[in-house]
């Protein structure tokens, strides 16, 4: 088999996480999207992926379908088992196929480029272990190796090879670094980011009127930038360009603390959020319906299966 070919029927039980087990632990909780912003925001400083944004995706009109795609990805590939696995992983690799072009440099590009590609999956798993460290509680360090060995794992069922990614978690950071230092750069991508991050449009949720959502903007999209561009690295908001003050690191700092705390006051249903997303997701999922929005149903059929 070569080394970007996807995985068989009979590997892809041996490549999903095992229920209970580390990756499914970790993903799960519903305070992880403070970290939703961070990984697109490092997704889209790839040239390649923020000129593919760019131009093919309709991210600034629906930012809200753009996270629900991705958790329709990420809660498949984790919880939904092997024979979801499979189907998704081939049908976002389908679909990136036809994502190319030219960037502003006139070079021409693929989104199946295998570093943009696999920096893509790589970037999620940052934003799971920082954002457990910072709203839910650092991954154990004896945890963060098996965690990245499965996460690795998930990575086949998209085609992304081994070579293109650390072999260990303890090598992730140099790889980090050096993607930061040498191939990361303020795209326009990144600015439609921080933009739609600023002024979100309403999400499409039942009982969302005009006036209740002005009330609750301000405070959404403060928070919103607030845990994306406070969980970036130092030397990477200063490459891009982004403000930071004492005063947010403090307020970060705070709004981490009282997140952490929370925890045992949490329901079921935002503690285990990636396995209660997947049972509201599943049938339009295998549909192949694309998320757009966020749908009515969700939070109280979510809190009733959790």
């Amino acid at each position: 088999m070569s080394s970007t070919a996807l995985p068989t029927a009979e590997e892809a039980a041996e490549l999903v996480p095992p229920p209970g087990g580390v990756t499914w632990r970790v993903a799960s909780d519903g305070r992880l999207m403070g970290g939703s912003g961070y990984a697109l925001l490092l997704q889209v400083s790839h040239p390649v992926v923020g000129t593919g944004v760019s131009e093919h995706s309709n991210f600034r009109a629906d930012p809200w379908g753009r996270l629900l795609r991705t958790l329709d990805f990420t809660t498949s590939m984790v919880y939904g088992g092997p024979q979801l696995a499979l189907e998704t992983g081939k049908r976002v690799r389908e679909m990136h196929k036809r994502v190319k072009g030219v960037m502003p440099n006139g070079e021409r590009y693929h989104s199946l480029e295998p570093e943009p590609y696999a920096w893509v999956h790589a970037t999620l798993a940052d934003a799971i272990v920082r954002a457990n460290a910072r709203f839910v509680r650092p991954i154990p360090a004896h945890e963060l190796e098996t965690f990245w060995s499965e996460w690795k794992r998930l990575g086949r069922f998209l085609g992304v090879r081994e070579r293109d990614l650390p072999d260990r978690w303890g090598e992730f950071g140099d790889y980090f670094d050096s993607m930061i230092r040498d191939r990361l750069e303020h795209t326009e991508s990144v600015d439609d980011v921080l933009e739609s991050l600023g002024k979100p449009p309403p999400p499409k949720i039942r009982g969302m009127s005009d006036p209740l959502w002005r009330a609750v903007r301000l405070p959404a999209a403060h928070g919103g930038r607030l845990g994306t561009v406070g969980l970036m690295p130092p030397h990477l908001r200063r490459k891009l360009g982004l403000r930071w003050t004492r005063a947010q690191q403090l307020e970060l700092r705070a709004v981490g603390a009282a997140s952490r705390r929370a925890g045992p006051l949490l329901p079921r249903s935002v503690r285990t959020f990636g396995p209660s997303y997947l049972r509201w997701r599943r049938q339009a999922i295998a549909r192949g319906e694309v998320a757009s929005g966020v749908g009515s149903k969700f939070g109280p059929r979510a809190a009733r299966t959790a």
